[in-house]
């Protein structure tokens, strides 16, 4: 069977302007169904992805991802006509009841989130589609799937935690034999997503969207400041879940809505509210480390607790807060499992994966092995290059090399005399991370490294980490990981080995930890060559590694959205495959 999943629920911040047109632009995003994708499955093994974001540019857009599916099709060689299926990462028919205890629900029910109101959209999108084509699956069901069919293992525990999907905040699953069974459920409710996205919009940033912010935030306060707020918020259960009181209070239905009396908790409680933009001061540091240690401490609880009520030393994570690097590094060195493996496209746009394979799973065609590194996304031929090269050519200079090989040594040259370089080849990652084929190299050992990309290229908040991508071969040289560690998605912080901290200052965070991606030959060829280019230049293969992007921007997709970026930032020098351009 050829599945296409999709990811996204369009109209939900439209409905929300319609009902509350008085709130900050940051509170339309207190709603569901962001970071739209689409995943091509064919036979049960996954083809191509992309967020919809990288082809609109509207960064977490949950529109209907047309342009997405356009970009699978086209990669595959495909027509509509060929599709069998199209299968929606959420279903929330068995929820009709809820929604219509009041007017406004009901509204949003019958206007964005049902199945019918999803056929209406694709079928002004897609009109030729047979409806009998289009299936829903659950979306804790669908991160689930996604974990589950790309780890490779017959059995394990997959556990899925969010900020909701259509009533939960959390699913626990055991997986088996190609089946996956729900053993506990925390409810929206209770939801720690949530929870941490409110106070991410407390904190002043974009609830739903600048968590990692505070992740980034967290190691430069005090946990222990406000440990007794969160202890008190966050109940640890004895049956492994949690309940969270702050987020149950009653109410009005806008107070509901926009967790308003939730806010108020946190102002008379914790601390006042910051203003966007404003300064961050020891206490919005202390309210983050107290907050990501919270977190730390519901996770384990969760995972250990099932892991050893079932016997499971082998764990799959999905969902948005399964991006949380933090906390998945405290639950790796905690030692409850053997293996953990954090699906790289967890958020929401790997749900549209997770949706297409369910479905093949039930069609008996699932083909599960580990994801490699996920080279999934569209790619861009020589030609395409060439023209928008010529489009640009008053205000670049163009240097054709003429291999790989070249490439890597002139690149890693730029790096090691303190060039900020565009890496920009083959296909585009699918997931949030750029993982080689769509980065931001440096020099990851000069100090000044970290605040001139955060300044000058990325136009981002001084106190955000950068990644280090490093060769397989030399992770346990440079961080505190066993030999040979695999850690290729950069979903784990580690910690940086003492010694090395002062001579990695751009990439080492203010606790000494680092969110590794290790690179290997098997799967990410190119890019482990330019590592092992910039170990002859500057002793370590090593670089710094973030997404070919700036601030508000999504990735960048064409050659034309790279050149774009290449001539408003700071960046030296870009590498479109084998093609070195520089700004005139």
């Amino acid at each position: 069977m050829r599945i296409i999943g999709v990811s996204g629920v369009e109209g939900t911040m439209e409905f929300k302007r319609r009902h509350w047109p008085a709130l900050e632009e940051r509170e339309y995003r207190i709603s569901q169904g962001h970071d739209s994708a689409a995943a091509l499955v064919v036979d049960g093994e996954f083809i191509v992805g992309v967020a919809e974001e990288r082809i609109s540019r509207r960064k977490h857009t949950g529109d209907f991802p047309i342009g997405a599916i356009e970009a699978c099709l086209a990669h595959a060689g495909l027509e509509l006509s060929d599709i069998d299926e199209i299968a929606h990462s959420f279903d929330y028919a068995p929820y009709r009841a809820m929604y219509a205890l009041d007017p406004v629900s009901s509204e949003l029910y019958r206007e964005v989130l049902s199945p019918e109101a999803f056929s209406a959209r694709l079928h002004d999108a897609l009109p030729g589609f047979s409806a009998e084509g289009v299936k829903h699956v659950d979306h804790h069901l669908s991160h689930a799937a996604s974990a589950y069919f790309t780890s490779g293992w017959d059995d394990c525990l997959v556990i899925v935690i969010d900020g909701m999907g259509e009533a939960y905040g959390a699913t626990v699953y055991r997986a088996a034999d190609g089946r996956l069974d729900p053993v506990h459920r925390i409810s929206a409710a209770d939801s720690i997503g949530i929870f941490y996205s409110v106070i991410t919009l407390h904190l002043g940033f974009d609830f739903n969207s600048d968590e990692y912010k505070i992740m980034g935030l967290a190691p430069y306060g005090d946990p222990e400041r406000f440990r007794s707020f969160f202890d008190e918020a966050v109940v640890l259960r004895d049956d492994g879940g949690w309940e969270i009181p702050p987020l149950r209070p009653s109410g009005t239905r806008e107070e509901r809505e926009n967790h308003l009396a939730t806010r108020r908790h946190l102002a008379e409680s914790l601390i006042a509210a910051r203003e966007p933009g404003s300064e961050i001061d020891p206490e919005h540091q202390d309210a983050a480390a107290g907050l990501q240690a919270c977190l730390d401490r519901a996770i384990l609880h969760l995972c250990g607790h099932f892991g050893r009520q079932l016997g499971i030393r082998r764990l799959a994570l999905a969902g948005g807060v399964a991006l949380n690097t933090t906390a998945n590094g405290k639950l790796l060195a905690a030692g409850a499992f053997d293996e953990i493996y954090v699906q790289p496209a967890a958020a929401d746009d790997g749900s549209a994966l997770g949706a297409a394979l369910h479905r093949a799973s039930l069609a008996g065609e699932i083909v599960n092995r580990r994801s490699p590194t996920p080279f999934y996304g569209p790619v861009h031929p020589i030609e395409r290059i060439e023209r928008a090269l010529s489009e640009f050519d008053e205000r670049i200079e163009v240097t054709h090399l003429p291999s790989l090989a070249a490439a890597c040594e002139a690149a890693a040259d730029l790096i090691a005399t303190g060039e900020v370089i565009a890496w920009y080849r083959g296909r585009m990652e699918f997931g949030p991370r750029a993982l080689g084929h769509r980065s931001i190299l440096a020099d990851p050992g000069l100090p000044e490294m970290r605040d001139r990309v955060n300044a000058l290229v990325k136009m981002r908040e001084a106190f955000r980490p950068f990644a280090p991508a490093v060769s397989l071969e030399e992770v346990d040289r440079w961080f505190e990981v066993p030999p040979s560690t695999e850690l290729p998605y950069m979903t784990v912080n580690v910690d940086v080995r003492p010694e090395h901290r002062a001579t990695l200052p751009a990439i080492t965070h203010v606790d000494g930890s680092a969110r590794v991606q290790t690179v290997c030959e098997r799967d990410n060829a190119d890019f482990h060559e330019l590592l092992r280019a910039v170990g002859r230049h500057t002793g370590r293969e090593m670089v710094l590694n973030t997404s070919f992007n700036v601030k508000g921007q999504a990735i960048v997709n064409t050659p034309a959205e790279a050149l774009e970026t290449l001539l408003a930032t700071g960046i030296e020098a870009l590498f479109m495959e084998n093609i070195l351009v520089r700004k005139r």
